[in-house]
């Protein structure tokens, strides 16, 4: 060889696929036969890396020093598979045995990590506990105290005289009392009817002839407990038009009259339909009272009276 040309003899010039190229069909390169060789006459052959595995045996050890056996590729050819004598390295003699760790599972065994359903529905048990303790405290704690009285009207007689009763004293045991015109003390010129319908005490009875300058009615409540503020009411009837009354109690005059207003807009003229109530606030003492309701100069007094009572 020359020095401009080094032949094909040079691993650079080593092409495999030179015998599908001109040059290298006039260099005498040839395809695959069926020993596995192909390219360039006398092609530098290629020396595998120190350790390679080689297929279908044992891999021979290099000699350095020495000549060592280069191992020949198997029948097959180029492009085709690796004989069947291969075999994994772990099916060599004297390799370490393949062994492979299972996954732990994620499924919620039994004694695998905390119970966590049973915290869930343990914490949700105690907190439902404590809402419902603290509910019934609540509703324990919000008693009305201040119950409203009932009526408990006082024992009267069946009789319905036209003149007035000889009592009219009421006495209080647990309940604030109620009273009929029939049991109030009637003085200057009142008296005792029935004929007006809508009267709401015991037969009927109301009392009328009040609308003069004197008429005064009187009701003496014994028993009082304790002092304090009360509300009067006072059921009574009017023909269409507003009127009032002063009111004292233990001798002593309210600072404003008791308002006897046409509250339901009853027609003028009739009594009938005028009946309704009104309240005045009072103050009593503790034992005995003596409450009175009297027309003065000023008060307008046409009004009929049925039924008192302390609230």
């Amino acid at each position: 060889m020359t020095p401009g040309d080094n032949g094909a003899s040079t691993p650079e010039d080593d092409d495999p696929f030179g015998y599908l190229y001109a040059d290298g069909q006039a260099r005498g390169a040839q395809p695959p036969s069926g020993s596995g060789g192909y390219g360039y006459p006398n092609a530098v052959s290629r020396v595998r890396s120190v350790g390679e595995r080689t297929y279908g045996g044992q891999q021979q050890a290099p000699q350095y020093g020495g000549n060592q056996t280069i191992p020949q590729q198997q029948p097959g050819g180029y492009g085709q598979p690796p004989s069947a004598a291969y075999q994994a390295p772990e099916t060599f003699p004297g390799s370490a045995p393949t062994t492979r760790t299972p996954m732990p599972s994620s499924g919620g065994g039994r004694g695998r990590g905390p119970n966590t359903k049973g915290l869930l529905i343990g914490a949700i048990a105690v907190v439902a506990a404590v809402v419902i303790g603290i509910s019934v405290a609540m509703l324990n704690g919000n008693g009305d105290d201040d119950k409203a009285s009932g009526d408990a009207s006082p024992s009267t007689s069946t009789s319905q005289s036209a003149s007035p009763s000889p009592s009219s004293t009421s006495s209080v045991s647990g309940q604030l009392p109620k009273i009929d015109a029939k049991a109030l003390h009637l003085d200057g010129g009142a008296t005792l009817a029935s004929d007006v319908k809508g009267a709401k005490s015991d037969g009927g009875i109301y009392v009328t002839d009040f609308n003069h300058v004197g008429a005064k009615i009187t009701w003496t409540v014994n028993g009082i407990e304790k002092a304090g503020d009360f509300r009067l009411y006072a059921r009574y009837s009017i023909p269409g038009a507003d009127a009032n009354a002063t009111l004292s109690v233990n001798g002593k005059v309210n600072n404003q009259p008791i308002g006897l207003k046409n509250f339901i807009g009853s027609p003028k003229g009739d009594y009938e339909k005028g009946w309704q109530s009104t309240w005045a606030p009072v103050t009593l003492s503790k034992g005995a009272n003596v409450i009175e309701i009297a027309c003065n100069e000023g008060n307008q007094c046409d009004a009929l009276f049925d039924q008192l009572w302390l609230q």
